[in-house]
């Protein structure tokens, strides 16, 4: 059997010009495992067509002999072909409705689906992703619209010489320029008018590690969750610094009730039961300026930020001082009840008031604004197209050379990407079995 694998362009929007395998993993493929590739043609790719044909590939529009097709995002329904094997991210296994359409025409046509973000090791940590490019992105995108607000308050700051993410040349373009204004906060401080500036991190994963090293090259104190409160009381505050907290599970959420026993709190019991556990942000998010959003939520979870707490705080006449949250995990009315819909980068922020509840489609000085863009690798395109492709390409030998006919006990795939597999022949694997209920 031959053995080949198609790339289908991206277009689902202007701002999407990642490619999965880069042109050079492509050759490689082909020179170690024989692997032929077909590309559909692109303009709008961060890799253009004639970077594929100098790495010996094929670009062509039609991939109806191609069995296995790898993209980035989801494929609408009217490209999927029968019995063929498609590997992006579906965004379907929290049953967001709407890909269900285009998982039903996966069903009807017998397809096999692999999606990135199950592709995940024994420990259930994942093992493809874009989120450290997310998180490189987004809090870039988050200080810019801090450094905007301000200004329509009159505070002119260092910060204010940060660009949005996609006007840098490139990701360490991007990097020397902060750690450039870094410098200056260093050398001569901050405007009295906003420090202490206080910034915290929900989560502490790829997004959040990511985000937090494009603020690492800032002056920065890390102070925990238990300080914050006291902070201003300690005299230990500077204009030279921004502060940085990082909230885990623990600071970020407590039994609604204690009952018999200890109320020490315990990871896997609020994993396996979040409806026991109510949000404990409101403890923290009146001492910050800005909240970067990084985890991962369902609607099962307590949610960070509330409409009733903002309002509340209005009632009781302690609006909180948090000016800016950087949405990066972007779940549209999920952690951040606020976040209304997805942003673009040259639309990236809209601003809430709790005082109207009602939202402005901007950045104003009133209010709290939202930086909610949902596809923000695409802003260092060539960057996370190289980092994605890096691990992707140890996967796809395995992948394409598959018998997907046998059935899934005997299909020879290693367990992350078995793991991954959400249907098979049409049909839901064991594993994924619960989303037949948003069929």
């Amino acid at each position: 059997m031959k053995k080949i694998l198609g790339i289908r362009r991206e277009d689902k929007n202007r701002w999407e010009r990642r490619v999965p395998i880069i042109p050079e993993d492509l050759k490689e493929l082909k020179d170690r495992y024989g692997i032929e590739a077909v590309v559909q043609p692109s303009e709008l790719r961060i890799y253009n067509d004639e970077e594929f044909r100098e790495n010996n590939v094929c670009i062509d529009e039609d991939l109806k002999d191609v069995n296995t097709i790898f993209a980035v995002k989801e494929i609408p329904a009217q490209f999927l072909s029968k019995n063929k094997t498609y590997i992006y991210f579906s965004h379907t296994i929290k049953g967001q409705q709407y890909n269900m359409a285009m998982l039903r025409k996966l069903m009807a046509q017998k397809c096999n689906l692999i999606d990135y973000e199950r592709i995940v090791d024994e420990k259930n940590q994942r093992l493809i992703f874009f989120g450290v490019h997310a998180g490189y992105s987004g809090m870039i995108e988050t200080l810019y619209a801090f450094a905007e607000k301000i200004k329509l308050s009159g505070i002119d700051s260092p910060l204010s010489m940060i660009k949005q993410a996609y006007e840098y040349e490139s990701l360490e373009h991007a990097k020397e320029h902060i750690r450039q204004i870094g410098n200056l906060i260093a050398e001569k401080g901050l405007p009295e008018k906003i420090y202490p500036l206080i910034v915290g991190f929900a989560g502490y994963g790829n997004v959040s590690q990511g985000a937090q090293k494009i603020f690492d090259l800032l002056p920065v104190r890390t102070i925990s969750p238990d300080e914050l409160a006291q902070l201003r009381e300690t005299g230990k505050i500077d204009n030279r610094h921004l502060y940085k907290v990082v909230f885990k599970e623990q600071d970020m959420v407590r039994l609604k009730s204690v009952e018999s026993g200890s109320d020490e709190f315990e990871l896997e019991d609020y994993y396996d039961h979040p409806e026991k556990y109510e949000s404990a942000m409101k403890d923290h998010l009146c001492h910050l300026d800005i909240l970067v959003n990084c985890i991962y939520w369902t609607e099962d979870y307590p949610r960070l930020v509330t409409r009733a707490y903002l309002r509340d705080q209005i009632k009781k006449k302690r609006p909180s001082k948090l000016a800016v949250i950087g949405d990066i995990s972007c779940d549209i009315k999920g952690a951040i009840e606020i976040t209304r819909e997805s942003t673009m980068p040259d639309n990236a922020c809209f601003t809430y008031s709790a005082r109207t509840d009602r939202y402005e489609d901007s950045i104003v000085k009133d209010g709290i604004t939202v930086m909610a863009i949902d596809n923000l690798p695409c802003e260092f395109s060539k960057e996370s197209s190289i980092f994605f492709s890096n691990v992707l390409k140890k996967f796809a030998k395995d992948i394409v050379t598959a018998d997907f006919n046998l059935s899934f006990d005997r299909l020879a795939l290693p367990y992350p990407v078995k793991r991954a597999l959400i249907l098979h022949k049409g049909e839901f694997t064991e594993e994924y079995e619960y989303m037949k209920k948003f069929i």
